[in-house]
């Protein structure tokens, strides 16, 4: 059983140009070639057939809602309709723009109390936000007040348009202080800044981390700055840690290859790839 937390579908709604992130395509120029790009319904039939071959019973969408920095959006209404169309296959996470004020708290109300979404996808560096800031405050109290949990954009970013400095993970600990309820995922998992994330983790017991947007392999080289994710991830945040592929980023196929390639205990393995997503979210297990 495979829970992918990171997946964009081959559907238009799902792919608006996207100018702040071409830098993006040259960092992961080789993975996405490995990958299928064409978008439409053919497409989309088989990246549900590519889904169900690997055992998937949940994906999880992410909309985005960068109007005010970037134009750019993915609606809360199309994640919520491939939600509705395939029930129990898709989670939604709400995307909404904090630059907005007022109506980001009532837009993320109305995505998950009358359109079902079920968490809330914060990418602070295309906000050109920190982490802690009151702006993002007041949406992760909503998230307490909805009781939902939150995606949080964590480590390095790529993008020429904004900075680095927006996912620096230590930023979170000042949030989970405050909000001691609030049911955080950090996804990327933290690089260049890996020790600040887990130490912020070890503090606190609803932050969970995702193994994702990096080649999980490199948990396993000496170097490349991962490894404490492994010492730790089989250790004693082997129930907070969470898998996922950043489909069209990186094949899903190759993703899950890398997880068992690290020699995982198989109760571990199977908490990173299923049952710790499914703690998050939720999900009867």
């Amino acid at each position: 059983m495979i829970i992918d937390f990171s997946s964009r579908p081959p559907l238009p709604a799902f792919n608006p140009r996207a100018g702040h992130l071409q830098n993006y395509r040259r960092v992961y120029r080789n993975s996405e070639s490995q990958v299928d790009r064409d978008i439409g319904d053919d497409a989309f039939a088989d990246y549900l057939a590519m889904y169900d071959a690997m055992g998937a019973h949940h994906i999880v969408l992410k909309a985005r809602d960068l109007e005010t920095t970037f134009g750019f959006k993915i609606p809360n209404e199309a994640v919520a309709d491939l939600c509705r169309r395939y029930p129990g296959r898709f989670i939604g996470f709400a995307g909404v723009d904090p630059h907005k004020g007022r109506a980001a708290l009532d837009e993320l109300d109305h995505a998950v109390k009358e359109l079902g979404l079920r968490g809330l996808n914060v990418q602070c560096f295309e906000h050109r936000l920190p982490i802690d800031d009151p702006k993002l405050f007041r949406l992760y109290e909503k998230c307490v007040e909805l009781d939902i949990p939150v995606n949080i954009h964590c480590g390095t970013n790529f993008s020429l348009q904004s900075e680095m400095r927006f996912g620096q993970p230590l930023l979170l600990d000042s949030v989970l202080t405050a909000l001691p309820e609030l049911r955080v995922c950090a996804s990327p998992p933290g690089w260049p800044w890996v020790h600040e994330l887990l130490a912020v983790a070890w503090r606190h017991p609803n932050l969970w981390i995702g193994v994702l947007a990096v080649r999980q392999k490199l948990l396993a080289v000496t170097g490349s700055g991962y490894e404490p994710l492994l010492t730790y991830g089989k250790g004693i945040l082997a129930d907070r840690m969470i898998f996922g592929s950043s489909y069209p980023m990186m094949p899903v196929d190759r993703c899950i290859a890398e997880i068992k390639s690290l020699g995982l205990d198989a109760d571990v393995e199977r908490k990173w790839v299923y049952g710790n997503a499914a703690h998050f979210l939720d999900i009867e297990t």
